[in-house]
């Protein structure tokens, strides 16, 4: 699957998400849930949601209360979003098992799964920052430098999903290969946060 289809999963699931624009609305997966697309929509959402999330927790005059829940909902995405972004590599891990690593293979900074990561996120900025750049309540100068912003981002996702094509094509032609850390988080574990398990002891 060429880069340009996983943007086109992408913007379907940003343009379903803004339809109510409800962080509570349940999602409604137009793929099977347990197929790459399905992961890729859901993995979308959840960043998506988030985003909005991160926009409510910066009202100065949030009532704390409210705050202090919407972190906890942030960090269960945060933890969702790392689940799935895994999910993804061990999908690219079953499609390449069979490919042979050159001698002089290279290693790439990240994996499949976190540049794809990276190109949910930033389609999800170009949808916002085509909104700002249309936005009538903002001033004219507020809206050519979104435009311009927004013209940089475009340029990126262009450049990110060539990026992304050729790590893939490279993986699949031994050219580099395809290797996974897992992000192994620490702050949701029970066992290795020390607030957490000092609490059992108490």
């Amino acid at each position: 699957m060429k880069a340009k289809s996983l943007v086109s999963i992408f913007d379907k699931c940003i343009d379903d998400y803004h339809k109510f624009d409800n962080v509570n609305q349940e999602i409604i997966n137009p793929f099977e849930k347990n197929s790459f697309e399905g992961i890729l929509y859901r993995k979308c959402w959840i960043d998506t949601v988030q985003w909005h999330y991160e926009d409510i927790i910066r009202d100065d005059e949030i009532n704390p209360k409210k705050a202090l829940d919407l972190k906890r909902k942030i960090d269960k995405s945060n933890q969702k979003r790392t689940n799935l972004v895994e999910v993804i590599d061990d999908y690219f891990i079953d499609e390449f098992k069979k490919a042979n690593p050159q001698k002089n293979a290279s290693i790439n900074t990240e994996s499949p799964a976190w540049a794809i990561d990276r190109l949910s996120i930033l389609v999800l900025k170009i949808y916002h920052m085509a909104e700002e750049s249309r936005r009538t309540s903002a001033t004219k100068d507020h809206r050519m430098k979104c435009s311009e912003k927004l013209s940089i981002l475009n340029e990126q996702k262009s450049d990110l999903c060539l990026a992304i094509d050729q790590l893939i094509n490279d993986i699949s032609e031994g050219k580099k290969v395809m290797k996974v850390y897992r992000q192994m988080k620490m702050y949701n574990d029970e066992d290795l946060n020390p607030i957490l398990y000092k609490k059992d002891k108490d």
